[in-house]
């Protein structure tokens, strides 16, 4: 059994933000899996189901936590213990501001490196999870971080981002299928075409979560 949690917050306003790369991987999941996140229950949404993995079926738990991101560790700590699952078989989607965009690391256990989802994750289970740091490039001015994973893509990163979401979704399935070392192999080198983002194009503003 493996559970797939993607990273994000909840809300319109966010939903196609930076920040919730995590949540549009788990959709993209969700459609080629046909599997819909109705249940809620453990501060989450999700669904449990079954796909193919070389002649057999594996059981798989998607989810999306119901907490903002900086307490994803709250959703996450539930989910395991009601499924029973351990940590080399929970795979965390999240968003990277060390990456550019069109750049994915598939890596196990390591520091939260700033992120305060991964920060309240580590807090509650063991580091030896799967991540999935996926992109989204940051501003020159580090101060405006908090901002940026809250603004949405521009039209530059979009095609990139795109192309980033269906790679991403590949390497969950080639870690359920294949292992880990697999999916390092295959996606941990940039698309040709990643965006080094330079300067910021996000709005100020006050926000219910940062990073």
């Amino acid at each position: 059994m493996f559970l797939i949690i993607g990273l994000g917050n909840i809300g319109e306003e966010y939903a196609n933000t930076r920040h919730n790369i995590g949540f549009m991987v788990v959709d993209k999941l969700s459609a080629k899996w046909k599997l819909s996140l109705k249940t809620i229950r453990h501060s989450s949404f999700f669904v449990k189901g079954e796909v193919k993995n070389n002649g057999g079926v594996e059981t798989v738990i998607l989810a999306k936590p119901l907490t903002y991101v900086n307490l994803s560790g709250r959703a996450v700590k539930p989910l395991a213990d009601a499924f029973s699952v351990l940590p080399n078989h929970i795979i965390v989607v999240h968003d990277d501001v060390d990456l550019g965009v069109g750049r994915m690391k598939v890596k196990i256990g390591g520091s939260d490196a700033g992120h305060k989802g991964i920060h309240s994750i580590l807090d509650l289970i063991d580091e030896g999870f799967v991540r999935i740091r996926v992109g989204i490039g940051r501003p020159d001015d580090k101060s405006k971080i908090p901002d940026f994973v809250l603004s949405p893509f521009n039209s530059s990163e979009l095609p990139v981002m795109k192309e980033m979401l269906e790679r991403a979704a590949q390497a969950v399935e080639t870690i359920i299928l294949s292992g880990v070392e697999a999916a390092q192999r295959n996606f941990n080198n940039p698309l040709k075409k990643s965006v080094d983002y330079k300067g910021s194009n996000c709005k100020g503003g006050n926000h219910k979560e940062v990073r």
